[in-house]
């Protein structure tokens, strides 16, 4: 405390010396007396003195009172007597001194005491376990110093709590506190303890804060609430902004969802306080924090389709169409609902459908551009619109072509009764307001940013210069619109420069007027004063786009030619000098860092940022150019021309893939038809193999039958029995036997169709080896139909066999004829053997009805069978859209597992860099002479510490 002693002594009003003595004595009874009621009369009479005596009291009785906080937790009183004195210590708020010199040393002893104070972290644990008292006593005065200490130092508290355990979840508690001033100082802290640190923002947010804030904005009655509002939309705005995590949480949990009532602001008449106007401009802000062109394209543009399904958008339109509503609010609406459909298709649609409530309706992107040209509305209004037409027509080549096609002479109204957004810009151009002209060219040159067809779209644009006079195109008459003010030339400057750029039809018309290039050379030729050397550089930029995008279809102003007249009449150095101007201008830096124009005044108006991207694209690409020889120029174009057949070739190529793509989705669908189609083929070869089974078991039990009647018989009567039988089953075997030959042609019919199919596929796979894009297709479906014809291969050997055996089964048929008219010549006819044959014959026809019918019932069992493998197969394709369903969510959940590891490493090196910051504290401590704990004593406390931390919430950050 040698230094605080050495402040003390060096102040020019200190306490007087009977003051100093009592406050000796006040610390001693804190410190000795046995009594309780002692120590907090002389703890009550510190607290009267520390203000007054702010110095004094705190170097003496700051140790004592963090001894009152550790060992008198029961008596609330002396309690909330110590966080006050300890408050009135280190806050600065209370101090009455004016002179700067004064404020300037209280503010410094803040800091001094607040670096006391957390030298120790115990004693931040310690606060931070008082504010778990739910007495008010208690908790107000602990509110206000832990909020004092983050306002003096704040990222050494915010580490401290960082590693407490249950330190931010402990505060988190104040908002639910039902007492309004703990809960509206709970906003407060929260501001300041969330303030430039993105672990404790994450660790706020999954608290629930977006919940609670939310719902306390509602509970005060959003826009039209008081200064809680505000706080609650500051901290709003702590968590959210360039935190792209918590952005996304907020998004997930339906919370914009919840921000559309802010913005229904009533009637016109309903007047706009001080604090209305006050919410309703940070509301706007938290919009723009989550639609930020500075933030991740995928988050911004789920956060814009968001605001435009809940109808957020829609409401902030009506905002910007209402009458009074105040100049700065609309200004912010503007702004707002530039970012909310800044390259969003959907919502930059919506917007163009939105009018305004006159008679008769006018759309809102031509009420808005009158105000842009008009110079009587404020500038940052101005400023506004320009910006909100330029995010309209960012990546929009939809609106860009509806905005070209106002200028078009087929489009524009012969009545007059209405007026476009294209002859407002036209009107813009032409204005004495140097401004307007400004704001037009750019508007301008935002419906060309990358649209080739729009720039030749332009290149119609006819302009009625006199009467009597034929209209002259824009290009034309260019020259004509450039004025005195430096901000009107370079505003067609730049339009000029972003119109023939990557457009060589708009270079052959700009260099088919001769009176151009001689102008471009006699300004850039001059030595002119600073003002005039950014207009140079730009008449540099637009000569060498013309050259650069030359396709030299005129033949006096051919590339070589024109670096000829650069070299003769201005030379390359002093070409690339100028050319150089503009990159090197003070404005130029600041454009390029913002899309918004935001611009203190007009004349700060020069430089729009889009087309700093296109100076910094060409400055290089024009000065290789103007230092090219013709014959590297033949080379370049050669090579451009060797590139474009390649491009053409290369786009063959692809057309010749994509061909060959589409056939072989057609061979694969043919491949899984004639997979099916064999499927089919082996279960009928299957069920033709059965039936041949049972017509050679029926063939043989007659063939039994038969030989055991030759043994028994051996008569005429027995040859005339199987006489009597025979004609019957020889007729419905032949039958059969014709059936089997009918379906093994039938078979060789389909195996000659697959045969034929096999070969086109062949064929076509044999054209295809050349590409080399396809071989990999193709070699797979090869092995596809290599499979599908040993298959078929298979089944062939199959049904040869099956023919080998019908062929036997004639054969044999044949024999059992012969023997049978054998039987019939030889045998003579004894009546009395009549009942006999009768009762075989019988036998035989019944046992070859149940063969028939088990046939039969064989078929309808098979028919059954195909019908389950058909269920089976539905419930297959079921079960493979189930499983691709738990692929993607097994893909998001690893999605989300990947972003935990990293933000787990974010925080280890937050951790680190904290152990740094301890150990340089240390070593400042060293060299000013402290005393410092031994590393032993420190590796003790570390390990209490990480005992500590074994409950520690921090730990959480692991799953945020």
């Amino acid at each position: 405390m040698n230094f605080l002693r050495g402040v003390m002594g060096g102040q020019s009003a200190g306490p007087q010396h009977t003051e100093a003595e009592t406050i000796q004595k006040l610390c001693d009874r804190v410190a000795s007396s046995t009594l309780l009621d002692d120590r907090r009369n002389a703890v009550r009479a510190l607290k009267s003195l520390s203000k007054k005596y702010r110095l004094e009291v705190g170097i003496q009785a700051m140790e004592h009172l963090i001894h009152v906080l550790q060992t008198d937790r029961s008596d609330s009183e002396i309690i909330g007597y110590a966080l006050d004195t300890l408050y009135n210590i280190i806050s600065n708020d209370e101090e009455e001194e004016v002179e700067e010199n004064s404020t300037r040393q209280s503010e410094d002893l803040g800091s001094q005491f607040t670096e006391i104070f957390i030298k120790q972290q115990e004693n931040v644990t310690l606060l931070l376990s008082l504010l778990e008292e739910f007495d008010f006593h208690v908790r107000w005065p602990g509110v206000k110093l832990l909020t004092s200490l983050l306002k003096q130092l704040g990222p050494q508290v915010q580490q401290i709590i960082l590693v407490s355990p249950m330190g931010v979840s402990r505060l988190m508690d104040l908002l639910a506190d039902s007492r309004e001033v703990i809960r509206n100082d709970g906003v407060l802290l929260l501001q300041a303890l969330t303030r430039s640190n993105g672990a404790i923002q994450k660790i706020v947010a999954f608290e629930n804060a977006f919940e609670r804030l939310l719902d306390i904005i509602t509970e005060e009655g959003s826009s039209d609430g008081g200064i809680v509002v505000e706080d609650c939309l500051l901290l709003l705005q702590n968590l959210l902004k360039n935190n792209n995590s918590n952005q996304n949480f907020f998004k997930e949990g339906s919370y914009i969802q919840r921000m559309k009532p802010w913005f229904e602001v009533g009637d016109e008449n309903s007047g706009w306080s001080a604090q209305k106007v006050t919410n309703l401009h940070l509301m706007l802000q938290l919009v723009r924090v989550l639609v930020s062109p500075t933030n991740p394209p995928g988050a911004t543009s789920s956060c814009q389709k968001a605001m435009f399904q809940c109808g957020l958008l829609q409401q902030l339109c009506t905002i910007l169409m209402a009458t009074g509503v105040p100049a700065d609010i609309l200004t912010e609406t503007i702004n707002t609902v530039s970012e909310v459909i800044r390259g969003c298709q959907v919502n930059q649609d919506y917007f163009a459908s939105v009018n305004a409530p006159s008679n008769p309706p006018r759309p809102a992107i031509v009420v808005l551009l009158m105000s842009m040209v008009n110079e009587r509305q404020p500038f940052v209004l101005r400023c506004a619109v320009l910006y909100c037409f330029q995010c309209f027509l960012y990546k929009n080549q939809k609106g860009q072509g509806e905005i070209v096609s106002t200028l078009l002479p087929s489009t524009i109204d012969a009545t007059g009764n209405s007026v476009s957004a294209g002859q407002l810009l036209c009107g813009g151009l032409f204005s004495t307001d140097s401004l307007s002209n400004w704001c037009a060219a750019v508007a301008l040159a935002h419906a060309l940013q990358e649209n080739a067809t729009q720039k030749e779209q332009l290149l119609r644009v006819q302009l009625a210069t006199s009467i009597g006079n034929p209209p002259v195109s824009l290009l034309q008459q260019w020259d004509k619109v450039l004025g005195s003010k430096i901000q009107t030339r370079v505003g067609l400057l730049m339009l000029l420069c972003t119109w023939l750029s990557n457009c060589p039809i708009a270079v052959t018309h700009f260099l088919h007027n001769s009176a151009n290039v001689p102008f471009l050379t006699g300004q850039i030729a001059e030595n002119l004063g600073e003002e005039e050397q950014l207009v140079q550089g730009l008449c540099a930029l637009l000569l060498g786009i013309s050259i650069y995008f030359n396709d030299n279809s005129l033949e006096s102003y051919m590339k070589e030619k024109l670096k000829q007249l650069i070299e003769k009449r201005i030379g390359k150095e002093n070409f690339i000098e100028k050319l150089g101007f503009i990159s090197k201008h003070e404005l130029y830096s600041r454009a390029s860092q913002k899309p918004q124009p935001n611009f203190p005044s007009p004349e700060y108006m020069i430089f729009d940022h889009e087309f700093t991207k296109l100076v910094k694209e060409l400055e290089g690409v024009i000065t290789k150019a103007i230092y090219k020889s013709s014959e590297e120029d033949k080379k370049e174009e050669e090579v451009k021309k060797t590139l474009e057949q390649h491009d053409n070739i290369v786009t063959h190529y692809k057309n010749m893939i994509r061909e060959q793509d589409l056939q072989l989705e057609e061979l694969r669908q043919q491949v899984s038809t004639l997979k099916c189609q064999n499927e089919q083929l082996q279960t009928a070869v299957t069920q033709q193999v059965s039936q041949i089974q049972q017509h050679k078991d029926q063939y043989n039990l007659l063939k039994i039958q038969l030989g055991k009647d030759n043994q028994h018989q051996g008569s005429y009567s027995e040859g005339a029995q199987m006489n009597g039988i025979q004609p019957e089953e020889i007729s419905r075997l032949r039958e059969e036997i014709e059936e089997l030959k009918r379906n093994r042609e039938l078979l060789q019919s389909q195996l000659t169709e697959k045969d034929s199919v096999i070969e086109n596929l062949k064929s076509s796979q044999t054209s295809g080896t050349n590409e080399q894009s396809s071989a990999i297709a193709s070699a797979r479906d090869f092995e596809e139909v290599a499979e599908l014809k040993q298959e078929l291969a298979t089944l062939k050997s199959q049904l040869n066999s099956q023919s080998v055996e019908i062929t036997k089964l004639q054969t044999e048929k044949q024999e059992l004829l012969q023997k049978t008219e054998a039987f019939a010549k030889s045998a003579e006819v004894q009546g009395e053997s009549e009942t006999v044959i009768a009762t075989k014959t019988t036998d035989v026809e019944g046992r070859l009805s149940a063969l028939l019918q088990e046939t039969k019932e064989l078929k309808n069992e098979i028919k059954a069978l195909s019908e389950e493998r058909t269920a089976i197969k539905e419930q297959l394709d079921s079960s493979n859209s189930t499983i691709a369903i738990l692929q993607t969510e097994k893909d998001k959940l690893e999605l989300e597992i990947t972003d935990s590891k990293k933000e787990q490493d974010d925080l280890l090196v937050l951790l680190a860099d904290q152990d740094q910051k301890i150990l340089s504290l240390k070593n400042k401590l060293k060299d000013l002479g402290h005393p410092v704990e031994e590393e032993d004593e420190l590796e003790s406390g570390d390990q209490e510490d990480e005992d500590d931390e074994s409950e520690d919430p921090g730990k959480d950050l692991d799953r945020i």
